[in-house]
């Protein structure tokens, strides 16, 4: 038997039928080029990655866990310097007693906002989760309970910035502007970080002392400039993202200007300790190992989302961005048109995952969305959006949202089986050329 027959066997023995691998490999063929400079980036960011450790010598004492209050962990300090380095900016704070990305934005807001300050979003309205943090919608704690109001300017139909909309919007409370460079659950598309540049240098035209602070999750290592090379005062994510490589277990990282750090590690910590505490409990090393891994692992969660969209858009589903757009962030929005599609699909990403692949994932009301909202992800880290994971709400258009894959080829069989699930659901029909 061929190298070809015998993955072809396996491929039908995980449940792909040789039709659909055909149909993923005349896919794959046509993408070589794409590929190529997907490589070609993450070459880059490799060596950026590295140099940052190699400039913070980085030895294996870092690597040393601390209890208690963490007092002179010396690990902690040079992880948070070498991300300063590799995203470009004087400090950063990354720990991982930030429990996730809105954790992180939370901290980064909350601790550079005061009653009385006006917060801007002038990229339209923030992720679900972020709704609450502000007060848009009703919440225990929110920024709005302390005094902090919110205006936005929504984008334009076309999804370009509404410069006059921005320009009306801002006034002498607005203290903070925060930019979402993913699209979340919203159909608009991602921002890029050359974008992203235009758009703070707009707002600091007008008024210079704005804090921009922007999302960046799901958006590390997929281009080659950082939001930290654009003038960003903030840059936010998460370690179970991007730049965690899939070996982070938990943790979350601001990185910017030395003033709105200190701000957030006093938020995160209290006033008048700041970031000089805070434990990391033996995970050091798997934040560092992770964020050496974070290029190549984006590389290949980067080709599944562009197979994905290839994928689907051949067989007519409307998907965002397309086929052939630019790339900003690892993630793929995919319109099913019915919840079944959904589900469908979902339940494919979760039948080709290592851990729980015999989990039909159903949809629930989680915390923080306003619907029922489906995820499949069997993941190695709970909850970690940088493995093969796939979510959306119940609600119209139906789309489902897929990032993701540690590596390129898990990412491949991820696509191939979500596929497999629609056209054995007849909710799909291959089409080959």
């Amino acid at each position: 038997m061929s190298k070809s027959e015998q993955l072809g066997q396996i491929y039908e023995n995980l449940g792909i039928s040789r039709e659909t691998l055909a149909f993923g490999e005349e896919i794959e063929r046509s993408l070589k080029e794409r590929f190529e400079a997907i490589d070609g980036t993450a070459e880059y960011n490799q060596l950026k990655v590295i140099a940052a450790m190699q400039k913070n010598r980085i030895s294996d004492i870092h690597f040393a866990g601390t209890t208690g209050y963490g007092y002179n962990d010396l690990g902690r300090g040079a992880l948070e310097r070498v991300y300063a380095d590799v995203f470009h900016t004087e400090d950063a704070l990354v720990r991982p007693q930030i429990v996730c990305g809105t954790h992180a934005l939370y901290t980064a807001l909350a601790g550079n906002l005061r009653p009385g300050d006006e917060l801007l979003s002038p990229v339209g309205k923030p992720y679900d989760t972020l709704e609450e943090v502000i007060g848009i919608r009703e919440s225990n704690g929110s920024l709005k309970e302390y005094g902090i109001t919110y205006r936005q300017a929504d984008l334009l139909e076309d999804g370009g910035f509404d410069y006059e909309g921005i320009r009306r919007a801002i006034n002498p409370r607005t203290k903070l502007a925060t930019i979402q460079r993913s699209k979340g659950y919203a159909s608009r598309p991602t921002l890029s970080v050359e974008r992203i540049g235009g758009l703070i240098s707009f707002i600091k035209s007008i008024k210079p002392d704005v804090i921009c602070m922007v999302d960046n999750c799901y958006g590390e290592f997929v281009e080659a400039i950082e939001p930290g090379d654009v003038g960003a005062d903030m840059t936010v994510g998460s370690l179970i993202k991007n730049p965690g490589g899939g070996l982070a277990p938990i943790g979350g990282y601001i990185a910017g200007t030395k003033a709105c750090v200190e701000n957030a590690a006093f938020r995160l910590g209290s006033p008048g300790l700041g970031r000089e505490v805070g434990a990391s409990l033996g995970v050091n090393q798997s934040l560092f190992q992770g964020l050496f891994m974070a290029p190549a692992v984006v590389a290949g969660a980067l080709k599944g989302a562009i197979f994905a969209a290839n994928v689907y858009e051949r067989l007519g589903f409307p998907v965002m961005p397309n086929g052939q757009e630019s790339r900003h962030d690892i993630i793929q929005a995919v319109t099913l048109k019915s919840p079944e599609g959904v589900a469908a699909f979902c339940q494919g990403i979760q039948a080709a995952a290592p851990v729980d692949s015999f989990v039909t994932p159903e949809a629930w009301d989680m915390p923080g969305y306003d619907s029922p909202v489906i995820m499949a992800a069997g993941a190695f880290v709970q909850g970690s959006s940088i493995e093969l994971s796939a979510d959306g709400p119940i609600k119209e258009p139906y789309n489902v949202y897929f990032q993701g894959g540690l590596t390129w080829h898990h990412a491949k069989l991820g696509i191939l089986m979500s596929l497999q699930k629609m056209v054995d659901a007849g909710l799909a029909k291959i089409v080959r050329r």
